[in-house]
């Protein structure tokens, strides 16, 4: 099930909009080359975070 902006897994919601954007792509690009859901997240939101840090993006939601 590829995700969105709107529709996307709950443990991206306190990445910033910029960092999940980034995360969706990288998540839903797994899931077309066949990984199972959970790895695609966890890999996607792992990537998306350094990427993130890589250009100086703040990566979480401020509190």
């Amino acid at each position: 099930m590829p995700w969105t902006e709107d529709d996307y897994p709950v443990s991206m919601k306190n990445l910033t909009p910029e960092v999940r954007q980034k995360a969706i792509e990288i998540a839903n690009a797994l899931l077309a080359q066949g990984y199972a859901e959970g790895r695609a997240i966890a890999i996607g939101t792992k990537q998306a975070e350094e990427w993130g840090g890589h250009h100086g993006i703040q990566v979480k939601k401020s509190a």
